[in-house]
């Protein structure tokens, strides 16, 4: 007999769940009316409710520790990076050319610089790890809110636009090695692991090893699992081995010692369209692996947002070094991107434009933040509240800034465009 037969531990999961989706709801609806991300609507909206109390409403705070919201949050996070995959395409990836690679590796080093030099200076007396991970907090792009733009602005054939989305991609593969490289150092002196210099060669083979693999077996063996699934009758049968490959990818990255949801975004890389073309042929009708996800993902992923909001102090805002710590991030989080217009090769292209399309920092950088947070060094937190709120700021600030700025740029190339046409 169940220990627990009113469920008692259950009912607070479900009043927060119901509070949150809803709020979450409401407020991406909110910022979507106004042409900018949803994502930012439900952090603000986490915001608020985790500062209820603040204004007299009592009874909320406890809700950003719920074991229960923690967990789902997490499988969020592995929904949101299995999604990125699916969206991600490898030949796409490959035959971006050199100035997308340059382009991204450019705004990987850059911004994990100047954010570790921002951290060393406002955290007098932390381990150097803590200033690293606050770095790669910097490192990787929100691809999905630049295509955004770009796609609204009818710009995506462009060479910029060409150039930005394969960066922001690549961007993200070398932002979650990045993130493993540093995590597993960080878990290794949380065990009181001496640190070797070998031991950050050893975490990169391991994580491009694992992309690698995961990639190349997965895509062999996926292929022949999910054509055999499409022979039977419905679809009833791709979304749950959907599932089962990205949940089971995200196993083996964490058995390897990386984050899971690297796994998660291999599984994501591996699976695509083909493999349900047989499946299409017979019904049309049929949906794909990323339609089929939908319902699930938009479920999951805002408790995760809405979460991290929650786990937003106010309290902190009201002090200024923790102010002045996120305004000196976000101006390292936008510089360093600015460096990437250095790597592109081709003539007349707009720099500045492709410097602007990498800034948004949106959902990856809110994951990077989140890890941080259940990272400890010596007993303390990696990134404590006061950290995580300047983080919060600054991935808003970047995420708000990047739609009219990148509109005002293009805009203008293609005002001048004209003008030149029009002079010929």
């Amino acid at each position: 007999m169940s220990a627990d037969p009113h469920g008692a531990a259950l009912l607070p999961v479900l009043g927060a769940l119901a509070l949150m989706l809803v709020g979450g709801m409401l407020g991406g609806a909110v910022f979507t009316a106004f042409r900018q991300p949803a994502v930012l609507g439900e952090l603000l909206v986490g915001i608020l409710i985790g500062n209820l109390g603040r204004v007299g409403v009592p009874g909320l705070e406890h809700l950003r520790a719920l074991p229960g919201l923690d967990l789902l949050a997490e499988i969020g996070v592995i929904f949101l990076l299995f999604s990125v995959g699916l969206e991600s395409d490898i030949r796409s990836m490959l035959a971006v050319g050199r100035s997308s690679f340059v382009v991204a590796t450019l705004g990987v080093v850059a911004p994990l610089v100047l954010g570790t030099l921002a951290a060393r200076a406002f955290l007098p007396g932390r381990s150097a790890l803590v200033y690293w991970f606050v770095g790669a907090t910097l490192c990787a792009t929100s691809v999905g809110i630049t295509a955004r733009v770009l796609r609204d602005l009818r710009r995506t054939a462009t060479a910029e636009a060409r150039i930005v989305l394969g960066a922001a991609v690549i961007d993200d593969v070398l932002g979650l090695v990045v993130l493993a490289v540093i995590a597993g150092m960080i878990q290794a002196a949380g065990a009181g692991h001496p640190f070797h210099p070998w031991s950050v060669v050893r975490i990169v083979f391991e994580a491009l090893a694992f992309l690698v693999l995961a990639v190349l077996l997965g895509r062999w063996l996926s292929r022949r699992v999910f054509t055999l699934a499409a022979r039977l009758p419905g679809e009833s049968l791709l979304l749950p081995l959907a599932l089962a490959f990205c949940f089971g990818l995200a196993w083996l990255a964490a058995k390897a010692g990386l984050a899971p949801i690297v796994g998660a975004f291999a599984a994501g890389l591996v699976l695509e369209d083909a493999h349900v073309r047989e499946l299409r042929e017979r019904d049309p009708k049929a949906r794909g692996v990323a339609e089929l996800l939908d319902p699930i993902r938009s479920f999951l992923v805002p408790v995760f947002f809405v979460l991290m909001g929650m786990r937003v102090d106010l309290a902190a805002f009201a002090r200024g070094d923790v102010l002045a710590f996120a305004l000196v991030l976000t101006l390292a989080a936008i510089a360093g991107k600015q460096v990437c217009g250095l790597g592109v090769a081709e003539r007349g292209v707009d720099r500045i434009a492709i410097g602007i399309g990498m800034i948004p920092r949106g959902e990856v950088g809110l994951i990077f933040a989140g890890i941080g947070a259940g990272l400890a060094i010596g007993g303390e937190r990696v990134v404590d509240d006061a950290v995580f709120s300047a983080v919060v700021i600054m991935v808003m600030l970047t995420t708000l800034m990047t739609p009219p700025l990148l509109g005002w740029r293009l805009g203008r190339a293609s005002g001048q465009g004209g003008e030149r046409e029009a002079a010929s």
